[in-house]
Order: structure tokens, then C-alpha cells, then sequence
């Protein structure tokens, strides 16, 4: 599969810059069987910074190596994925990896491919847990560039909900453990009219 037409309108007669990453910056994994594209796709996304921090890239070139990055790195803000490399659903088969095995929800998988006809996008939306598809064919530098900035902010928001609930459960939890501990008659009056407060935090034992 050729991949000359990949950002070639844009970048042509530009000079191509070192590879760099930064490692304080929102991941970026970049699966693909193909070196150039991730040449090109770093190239059309070293200059974007997103809430003062760049991209920290990561590359994968088959299966078995984008899914020991994607446990290694469970922060991985956005997967740039190819659909065919060592096999025709490669891409497919990793994407069903993030969410199924790896339990990474937070991730957005941005699915890329050159060939449309190998995985419909139909089909494949219906199938597998993505964000977004892309053809190759149509994905130049700046949409590109979009679709990442859009990427990202769906990736920070999710991030911090999170923050929020896990600092909502912290509170509640300190509450709770409060209110048994000096307050033991409220907690069970509680408890029998909330009988799912007992099952979200047990009371202390009496060897605790």
C-alpha cells in the first residue's frame, strides 16, 4: 500500500524536522506497519501544544507491539490507528484490545485507514468502540491537526470527571468513616434507610 498521498500537498519541499517528542506531553501512539506515515504524522503535529503541553509520540508498527504500549502506557491520551498491518483487522483487533482487555476507556482511538473497502465505516463504528474514522485519502496535515485538538479536549474532559468523581468518593468516604467511628447510632440509621451505603463501605469491625 503506498502512502505517498498522505499529507503530500502539504508538506511537500519542507524540510523534515529531527524526531522529537515531548515526555511531559499528552501521549500520542501512533500505530501504523508504515514508517513514513509516522514520519508525516509527527511532522503535521510537532507544533501543537494543547493547554501548555506538546505531544509525547509513541510508535507501533504491528499488533503484539501497539497492545505491550498500550499496558505500558495507560495514559495514552489518543491511538492513531491503522486498520491493516500484519493483518487485514490488526487495527480492528487492537481497538477491541484497548477496551476490552486493557480496560482503557479514557483512550480516544482515532481509526486510520487506506484502504475503506478492507473495514467500511459503517461497520466498523457499529463493531468497535472508536471516536472517530478517518481515510487516509482525506486526512490532510490540518485536518489532521483537528482532529487531534478535538481529540484532546475530549480526552481532558474526560480526565477530569473523573478527577472530580474519584475527589467526591475521597470526601464522602472520610464522611463516612467519620460518622461510624464517633457517630456509630446515625450510621446505622443511615444505613437502614440507604441499605446500598453499607455495600459502597462497610462499617468497621469490631478487630479494626
Amino acid at each position: 500500500m503506498s502512502n505517498d498521498f498522505i499529507f503530500a500537498d502539504e508538506i511537500d519541499n519542507q524540510p523534515v524536522p529531527p524526531r522529537r517528542s515531548n515526555a511531559d506531553g499528552w501521549k500520542v501512539l501512533i500505530v501504523d506497519d508504515e514508517r513514513e506515515v509516522h514520519a508525516v504524522t509527527r511532522l503535521a503535529l510537532m507544533e501543537l501544544s494543547f493547554e501548555g503541553r506538546g505531544l509525547h509520540f509513541l510508535s507501533a508498527h504491528t499488533r503484539a507491539e501497539a497492545e505491550e504500549l498500550v499496558l505500558q502506557h495507560p495514559d495514552i491520551a489518543i491511538v492513531l490507528l491503522d486498520v491493516v498491518m500484519d493483518t487485514d483487522d490488526a487495527g480492528l483487533q487492537v481497538a477491541r484490545f484497548i477496551r476490552d482487555e486493557a480496560h482503557n476507556q479514557k483512550a480516544r482511538i482515532i481509526l486510520r485507514t487506506g484502504q475503506p473497502g478492507q473495514a467500511p465505516e459503517r461497520t466498523v463504528v457499529l463493531n468497535y468502540d472508536i471516536n472517530d474514522y478517518k481515510s487516509k485519502t482525506e486526512l490532510t496535515s490540518q485536518k489532521l491537526f483537528t482532529c487531534v485538538m478535538s481529540a484532546l479536549r475530549s480526552y481532558r474532559d474526560i480526565i477530569r470527571v473523573e478527577a472530580q468523581l474519584q475527589s467526591r468518593e475521597q470526601t464522602l468516604t472520610a464522611l463516612a468513616q467519620l460518622l461510624q467511628t464517633n457517630y456509630p447510632d446515625c450510621w446505622e440509621d443511615a444505613v437502614s434507610q440507604q441499605p446500598e451505603l453499607e455495600l459502597w463501605m462497610q462499617p468497621p469491625t469490631k478487630d479494626s
